[in-house]
């Protein structure tokens, strides 16, 4: 027998286990209820203690078997693992249609297994960080090994060359040659990414205004949730319309006042994806401002200011920390992007100020150094973590400083909402 029918005849005999615990305990206490005792719990919270004892420790026990197989490479036969779970549910439909008594807590015994169960996702999404961390990081420490940290850091060249060539016990004199400066990378990913703000700050942070300050009911009805249909276009669909419309545009504008422009520039993906960010921002934002009280607006329209000072002195201020995270999820959103860089900007370093030249991101290079024939041992594929590593950093950093804002802007611009 397969592994996959195993395992739908385990989750099968499993369920049918879990059928048989919840309506034999239900009907135990039912019975017991019924028979006039004073019981701590309603019949259906027994039955469902009974499926938890159930189902519970079988999953757990086939959980830390796949863990064993998969992570640490042990020989444990499929079959034997999924018949020890199913022991394991036997025990524990047994054990749990036992404590259906008078004098047990099932309301709280259950709440309990909740309180565990929620723990537990949080455990696993802060040690998915965390191994998400340490593998980035293992693998950078490889990379060092090769390349100067400080030349990675400050390097204003990004050529790798025939890099792959040393790995395979291959190298000549051209790979030597290879140079690793992330600079070039840097430069183009926060290049991109002022140009992206540029449009979507502005752009964002003014229609929320309008749409919760001045919009009649229904232009904000219809306004909003048009505006937020940006926000599920897919990125391919914004890299081809950067790179066959706006690239184009840009090009001939650039032209028309003497200057040279490739159509593969950073000003076009650059527009196109804070055009794509601008739904993040505007809506987050329009909740924030709306979720400011009233009597703020009301008791600063009382003292005589008008309608645009009180959004000014008042409004903005109070939702300073809101606008601030939605911003700067707008910036995390523009450091990922991949897509529309490849399509518009194109995958050549280039260290320049200016938008109308060819550049890429970090992002690209690590897609590019990953994918394809190259060998894993070699420079240009490590290189990618290195480049993750640095790119996590900032992100952290950045992620820091906003908090350190926002903390300082609500201490400052606290609201009471009685």
């Amino acid at each position: 027998m397969q592994t996959n029918q195993i395992f739908t005849l385990f989750c099968g005999i499993l369920l049918l286990m879990g059928l048989v615990a919840f309506f034999v305990g239900r009907a135990r206490a039912a019975r017991v209820r019924a028979s006039g005792t004073l019981m701590y719990a309603q019949p259906d919270q027994y039955a469902w203690f009974a499926v938890v004892a159930t189902a519970g420790p079988a999953l757990v026990v086939s959980a830390l078997g796949a863990f064993l197989l998969l992570l640490l490479g042990a020989s444990i036969p499929t079959f034997y693992l999924l018949a020890a779970s199913l022991m394991v549910a036997a025990i524990g439909l047994t054990l749990g249609i036992r404590q259906v008594k008078p004098d047990f807590h099932a309301r709280q015994a259950i709440e309990r297994v909740i309180r565990w169960v929620l723990v537990t996702a949080a455990m696993i999404s802060i040690f998915t960080t965390f191994g998400i961390l340490f593998s980035i990081v293992f693998e950078a420490l490889r990379f060092f090994q090769m390349h100067s940290f400080w030349e990675f850091i400050t390097g204003t060249v990004w050529a790798p060359g025939n890099s792959f060539l040393a790995s395979a016990g291959r190298a000549d004199d051209a790979a030597s040659a290879a140079q690793f400066g992330s600079v070039p990378l840097f430069a183009g990913t926060f290049m991109i990414t002022a140009i992206a703000m540029l449009v979507a700050i502005p752009v964002g942070l003014l229609s929320a205004i309008y749409m919760s300050e001045f919009a009649p009911s229904r232009v904000r009805t219809l306004a909003k949730p048009t505006l937020e249909v940006l926000a599920g276009i897919p990125t391919v669909v914004y890299g081809f319309f950067a790179a066959i419309t706006v690239a184009p545009i840009i090009v001939s504008l650039a032209n028309s006042v003497g200057l040279d422009a490739s159509f593969n520039n950073a000003l076009a993906p650059g527009i196109v994806m804070g055009i794509m960010i601008i739904p993040f921002i505007s809506s987050l934002s329009d909740d924030v401002i709306n979720a400011i009280p009233d009597s703020m607006r009301q008791g600063s329209l009382a003292l005589g200011m008008t309608k645009g000072e009180t959004i000014r002195d008042v409004v903005i201020p109070a939702a300073l920390p809101g606008i601030i995270s939605a911003s700067l999820l707008g910036v995390s959103r523009a450091l990922g992007e991949t897509m529309i860089v490849v399509m518009a900007a194109g995958m050549r370093p280039n260290l320049s100020a200016n938008p109308l030249e060819e550049m890429t991101t970090v992002t690209v290079r690590i897609v590019a150094a990953l994918t394809g024939d190259l060998e894993f041992e070699s420079a240009e594929t490590l290189s990618a973590f290195a480049l993750g590593l640095v790119l996590f950093t900032v992100t952290l950093s950045l992620n820091l400083v906003s908090v350190l804002m926002i903390r300082r802007f609500r201490d400052k611009y606290r609201v009471n909402n009685l």
